[in-house]
């Protein structure tokens, strides 16, 4: 009976993180919030790997959607050269934006968790990327993107939304697709092009936190836990597929206010709970 109930909890944890990793709304802030009130019976240290790992089952359904964009070769016959020198420099640019949250991550990752991964942290940059996101609406309200194709992003733009990513590095409950879709409005990037440059960014930089909490964690796993793992990656996989999906047909039609409507929403609620309920 507690296997089940382990294993239920992990699919939980797998549709929350497969709808929170694309939706700019914060992954990692909704994963710590939902522990307080649905606890996985696990050590802290593999709580803290699987809060990362499970991400990379929301990395693989960019990877099997948007294969074609992404891999840099062609091997087909009508193919003029096998190198697709477009998908090679998207692929510089995508790591010239990694470089800051990388450094970050690889000198702090320990600190940030210790002091900032917290409901209170959470609730508060959840209220200040949701106003930021209705600001920057309203302010480009009418307005027409300077980049509105992927292949016109320049370096200084992936670098700039790299920095904002570093953010959602720093603090939970940024959102890192959050904080890098902002980025690129605020630079006059288009919403299809700023979500879709956040999908790919995603790759490399989870790959690598997740493969960094996996070696700290020390490959050895208890059957459950790695049960418990993998139930959670394919849920999060699948839940992901749907959900990108849903969120580039919502966003040729519609902004992103209706989430920095529910970020603040969210966010005072959170306030409430831990400062007059809890």
């Amino acid at each position: 009976m507690k296997t089940v109930l382990e294993i239920l909890k992990a699919i939980l944890f797998g549709v929350v993180e497969g709808i929170t990793e694309w939706l700019p709304i914060s992954s990692t802030g909704h994963m710590i919030l939902l522990d307080e009130f649905v606890h996985m019976d696990v050590s802290k240290e593999f709580w803290d790997m699987f809060l990362v790992v499970i991400q990379l089952g929301a990395i693989l359904a960019v990877v099997v959607l948007y294969w074609k964009k992404i891999f840099p070769f062609d091997f087909s016959r009508k193919a003029k050269s096998v190198v697709r020198q477009d998908v090679f420099i998207l692929w510089f640019k995508i790591l010239a934006a990694c470089i800051p949250a990388a450094v970050v991550g690889l000198l702090f990752d320990e600190i940030l968790e210790k002091y900032l991964y917290n409901a209170v942290t959470v609730a508060i940059m959840l209220i200040l990327f949701g106003v930021g996101f209705i600001l920057i609406e309203n302010l480009n309200r009418g307005k027409k993107a300077r980049v509105r194709r992927l292949d016109r992003l320049s370096y200084k733009d992936a670098l700039i939304i790299g920095l904002f990513q570093l953010i959602a590095a720093v603090f939970p409950g940024t959102s890192r697709s959050g904080a890098t879709i902002l980025g690129g409005l605020l630079i006059g990037v288009s919403r299809t092009v700023a979500a879709e440059f956040t999908f790919f960014l995603a790759i490399p930089v989870m790959l690598g936190a997740s493969l960094l909490k996996i070696v700290r964690f020390g490959f050895s796993f208890t059957g459950m836990e790695a049960a418990l793992l993998l139930v959670g990656m394919l849920v999060a996989f699948v839940v992901s597929l749907i959900v990108i999906r849903f969120l580039m047909g919502y966003i040729k039609k519609h902004d992103f206010k209706v989430f920095g409507w529910y970020r603040i929403v969210l966010g005072l609620l959170v306030l409430l709970y831990f400062f007059v309920i809890r």
